[in-house]
């Protein structure tokens, strides 16, 4: 009995991985053949000959990027900025929001159970695109940087997760700390955000990953495209096909470049980074999720 019972175990077992292992590979195959286009010869591209391997591998394409389309570098400047500024806001807003909820008991905050319905209700309406577009404008934020990451800097949904995680962190160490003569900023950034690493590396990879795919918002807030961020920059390209014409390049210097090699090239430059991050801080991510999601 036990026998029969390991033998469908492992039947099982290998289904499972074999049904992963296909999965894995639908989802790997398409960023393999992009790359592989980015690299493969004019004529293999006309050809349609490239699946998952480059044919007549070159780096026309990069070289082109990196040398000729200045455009190119200034958005993936401008989205390496972004990145860097609204992961830093979205992690000390989300800290300070979150300790704000998990500890309203004890602050005596006037006010805060209007905020937290302000909160709850902004995660269900908004006031719609033309609304914000004005007030956006009134506020000077147009063709601005900081319209690229001071609207998204408090998320209701990162601002829960870290309140959970904080309400799950022993009162003992506010307390004794209080008792120290600590006060509650001593304690948020002394105490509670050096235990809470976890919580703020998953944050912030959402933030990033966030931040650093997001287009339509340098579209529509930006007028001039030398202050798009690099995912706007490719959308345009991309839709409105700006290399059809072949006659402009200087077929000595890149010969192999093709309108779809380079398009390739650009999400290949465009992904690379955030996929360099992601497996970083992909082992935060349970535990961020879980910790304090379970009370005593």
């Amino acid at each position: 009995m036990v026998e029969g019972y390991s033998l469908r175990g492992r039947i099982f077992d290998a289904v499972v991985y074999l049904v992963l292992v296909v999965l894995a590979l639908s989802c790997i195959a398409p960023f393999v053949h992009v790359v592989a286009r980015s690299l493969s010869s004019y004529a293999a591209i006309q050809e349609s000959s490239v699946f998952l391997w480059p044919v007549g591998f070159n780096v026309d394409n990069y070289e082109f990027l990196m040398t000729s389309d200045r455009l190119f570098v200034r958005t993936f400047l401008i989205s390496v900025a972004r990145v860097l500024a609204g992961v830093a806001l979205t992690l000390a807003v989300t800290a300070l929001t979150g300790y704000v909820l998990s500890r309203g008991d004890s602050l005596h905050i006037p006010g805060l159970g209007v905020f937290k319905f302000v909160m709850l209700f902004s995660m269900l309406f908004t006031g719609g695109l033309i609304p914000i577009f004005l007030a956006y404008k009134s506020l000077g934020l147009l063709d601005n940087f900081a319209v690229l990451v001071l609207p998204g800097a408090l998320n209701v949904f990162y601002a829960i997760i870290m309140a959970n995680f904080f309400r799950g962190l022993p009162m003992e160490l506010s307390e004794a700390a209080f008792l120290d003569g600590a006060n509650h900023s001593d304690v948020l950034f002394r105490i509670f955000v050096p235990v809470s690493l976890p919580a703020l590396a998953t944050i912030g990879v959402f933030a990033a990953v966030h931040h650093w795919n997001s287009w339509f918002d340098g579209i529509i807030f930006m007028r001039l495209n030398t202050k798009w961020p690099l995912q706007s920059y490719l959308y345009s390209r991309v839709t409105q096909q700006l290399l059809q014409n072949r006659d402009t390049i200087d077929p000595t210097q890149l010969q192999n470049m093709t309108p779809e090699g380079l398009t390739a090239a650009m999400i290949v430059m465009a992904t690379l980074p955030i996929t360099l991050v992601y497996p970083f801080a992909q082992r935060y991510f349970v535990t961020g999720l879980t910790l304090g999601s379970v009370k005593s």
